[in-house]
């Protein structure tokens, strides 16, 4: 489905990504596991468009999304569910989730979308009316992966869904991961505990400084030592 060749990235005169390639398979949940700074959030800047690469190719579902404006990749089919949630919080809950449907025209379509959104976060539906900006942090990462849910993308970018919530929430939140997932929607999974990343995702990318130092099945990568030591909180 997504097909990443080669990216260098620059920001001024620091290079934050050097060479990096990896693919997402359909169906599939893939991560990137490093440390803050390692390029992560900047992979997934790229892929949406935010971010323009100085080398290197996206593609996805075979067509190339290099030069693509970030609005088109959303119409494409890609979500990007960014790092500290960036709910509108003036908006009530209904017109965040509507803001996340701009590509969309059929309002029957978008209200189906919307009510299998409250299937995954029933309190949203309990805080239709509510300010998004008075929500708690868990609620407003519901929110932000709702948002992006209303797209109806095939590919959904999270990055960092974890941050800064109490360890029950961290769990609810990969659970529906899981869910969102098994109902046909393909994630790519930035995300600093890796010990969830790599339990919910079937294969998985370690970066070191903008690039790929290790790759392979989630299993795999949570039992090398190098990923214990560094990420798990085992020694070797």
């Amino acid at each position: 489905m997504l097909n990443v060749s080669g990216l260098d990235v620059l920001y001024g005169n620091i290079q934050a990504l050097h060479g990096v390639s990896f693919n997402v398979e359909a169906g599939e949940i893939v991560t990137l596991i490093g440390a803050n700074g390692a390029g992560k959030s900047t992979i997934l800047r790229t892929v949406s468009g935010l971010v323009r690469p100085r080398r290197g190719s996206v593609t996805f579902r075979g067509e190339s999304l290099t030069g693509t404006p970030a609005h088109a990749i959303v119409a494409r089919g890609i979500s990007h569910v960014p790092e500290g949630r960036r709910v509108i919080g003036t908006l009530t809950v209904r017109e965040n989730l509507q803001m996340g449907a701009y590509t969309r025209a059929n309002k029957a379509e978008v209200a189906e979308t919307m009510e299998r959104v409250f299937a995954s976060f029933p309190r949203l539906k309990e805080r239709l009316g509510q300010v998004a900006g008075t929500l708690s942090g868990g609620e407003q990462q519901m929110l932000a992966i709702g948002r992006g849910l209303m797209a109806r993308p095939t590919l959904l970018l999270l990055d960092e869904p974890s941050m800064g919530l109490a360890p029950v929430l961290v769990e609810e939140i990969f659970e529906i991961i899981r869910e969102i997932n098994r109902e046909g929607t393909t994630v790519l999974l930035v995300e600093q505990n890796a010990y969830m990343a790599l339990l919910v995702a079937a294969r998985g990318y370690c970066l070191e400084s903008g690039r790929i130092v290790l790759e392979g099945p989630a299993q795999e990568l949570a039992s090398h030592p190098r990923v214990k030591s560094a990420y798990l909180g085992e020694t070797a």
